[in-house]
């Protein structure tokens, strides 16, 4: 049995909690974010990890605003855990906190790792046009996502993947090859990870805003259409139709422009399929958006209201 701290904020590391629970080793502690303002009204609020473990009963709930803070440090050492588990939470976790316990810090990260270091790995990937993933597990160090790999589950991103869907995906993978890296290391103490290569490394940077802006005269169809992907169901493709800023939840796409003598940006089409619009390569069709303020809708039903007509202009915000 291994006696451990699970460190953990986002939905993504909830899974692997709950596979925590449910094995043989012990959860000593649980360490979150602290509760954040949220919602409209802008009250408090507990992280997902926070809510599944209070939902499982766990009451040793520790949220530092800095983990590389006093008294942190100190509080977990008294804890003697044999190992630390880290999944999408947040910080930084200093190299005198990692080395305290026996086996470190082991983390589930969402990638093929050096592929995607860093904050933002699933949504990289799919914007990318990665047509394969995976989860892998590595012991931590204090710099971002360095660490040699214990194990990796691999799986293809589909056409039709979104952020959406493949995050619950990856994190039910992360969470069984979490209890297998702890099986294995409580059977074989001396296994060792296998050191990354530096080759194909790539870095997932946090999400902006602007990552959300859909620009046809800079980008092809396709890669407007894997952005579209890749911010579903946040923040979001954001695109100007006709002067006024549009979400978009869901767009297809085309190799070749429809006939005419579009440029990238005109709309090419306006019917019961979307809105069609010209691009750098190839044509990328509206499914569904969101206007700001209302509902999400049919892109032909925006269209509609808004009288948008072949040859008007779409822009990035």
């Amino acid at each position: 049995m291994m006696r451990l701290v699970f460190f953990g904020t986002s939905p993504f590391a909830v899974p692997t909690l709950q596979a925590l629970h449910a094995s043989h080793h012990e959860v000593l502690a649980i360490v979150t974010q602290p509760d954040r303002p949220a919602g409209r009204g802008m009250q408090l609020a507990a992280s997902p990890v926070k809510k599944a473990a209070l939902a499982l009963g766990y009451t040793t709930i520790l949220q530092p605003e800095k983990v590389r803070r006093k008294p942190f440090p100190e509080e977990l050492s008294m804890l003697a855990p044999d190992v630390l588990v880290v999944v999408s939470f947040g910080q930084i976790i200093p190299q005198r906190v990692l080395d305290g316990p026996r086996y470190g810090g082991i983390n589930v990260h969402a990638s093929l790792l050096p592929r995607w270091r860093g904050a933002a790995p699933i949504h990289r990937a799919i914007m990318a046009g990665d047509l394969e993933t995976g989860v892998a597990t590595m012991r931590m160090e204090a710099t971002l996502d360095t660490g040699p790999v214990f194990l990796e589950a691999r799986t293809p991103i589909t056409p039709r993947d979104t952020t959406l869907s493949l995050e619950p995906r990856l994190a039910a993978a992360g969470a069984a090859i979490l209890i297998q890296t702890l099986d294995r290391l409580e059977q074989e103490p001396n296994w060792q990870p296998n050191p990354q290569s530096e080759t194909g490394m790539t870095y997932a940077a946090l999400l902006s805003r602007e990552d959300g802006f859909l620009d046809p005269t800079t980008e092809s169809a396709l890669q407007l259409a894997n952005r579209v992907r890749a911010l579903t169901p946040r923040p979001g493709g954001v695109i100007m139709l006709a002067g006024k800023e549009v979400k978009v939840l869901e767009a297809t796409y085309a190799l070749e422009t429809g006939p005419g003598p579009y440029s990238p940006g005109e709309l090419i089409a306006v019917n019961k399929d979307g809105i069609e619009i010209a691009t750098l390569a190839g044509s990328l069709r509206l499914v569904t958006v969101q206007p700001a303020g209302k509902p999400a809708m049919a892109a032909t039903a925006y269209a509609n209201g808004a009288r948008l007509k072949p040859g008007d202009l779409a822009a990035r915000p």
